[in-house]
């Protein structure tokens, strides 16, 4: 199947989950990142039980603190 993954499609496999993925983008401080597949946040609730499909749009945010 492909899945669009911070704009660039990729195919992965069949089934493929969102813990996965995190996996195979080698996402940095994934206890930190926010996800969205289709412009939908993923609660970290859920994180665990999501199989991503088909077509699915995936991004990873990342929330920075800032100020003076």
């Amino acid at each position: 199947m492909f899945i669009t993954v911070t704009g660039t499609r990729k195919e992965v496999k069949d089934g493929l989950t969102l813990p996965e993925l995190i996996e195979l983008e080698n996402v940095e401080t994934p206890e930190y990142v926010t996800v969205s597949i289709n412009e939908e946040f993923v609660s970290s609730a859920d994180v665990a039980s999501t199989v991503l499909k088909d077509g699915d749009s995936v991004e990873f945010l990342y929330f920075m603190g800032g100020g003076c």
